[in-house]
């Protein structure tokens, strides 16, 4: 049997809900994920349901991508995201591990890849 216990998150960063600054979906705080490292990211919504589990080999410039692509999973749902957290994990075998260990032990309401529990 293989233990696997889930990462602390390294930043979290909370929707506002009247942003002064510029922001994206109410996200003003992206500068405090990193630009350069990889890991994983969760988005929840304002009842601490996961929504979607993501991983990167550099995270802030996917989750923004999440925020603006047209193609991505949560196109209908960024307005649901209150919350992100970010886990730095260098290992891209470990990404992928723990990507797909989260998505099917927290049931992630969005991923629809590397899903086992349906």
């Amino acid at each position: 049997m293989i233990l696997i216990t889930m990462p602390k998150p390294d930043v979290t960063i909370y929707k506002q809900q009247d942003p002064q600054l510029s922001h994206i979906y109410g996200f003003t705080d992206f500068h405090l994920i990193t630009r350069e490292d990889g890991g994983i990211f969760m988005f929840y919504n304002d009842q601490d349901e996961l929504l979607f589990v993501g991983k990167a080999r550099k995270l802030r410039p996917r989750i923004k991508k999440h925020f603006e692509d047209s193609v991505s999973v949560m196109k209908d749902h960024r307005e649901e995201v209150a919350k992100i957290e970010v886990c730095l994990v260098s290992s891209p075998v470990h990404r992928e591990i723990y990507e797909t260990y989260i998505i099917n032990e927290l049931k992630a309401k969005y991923n629809v890849d590397k899903v086992m529990y349906k």
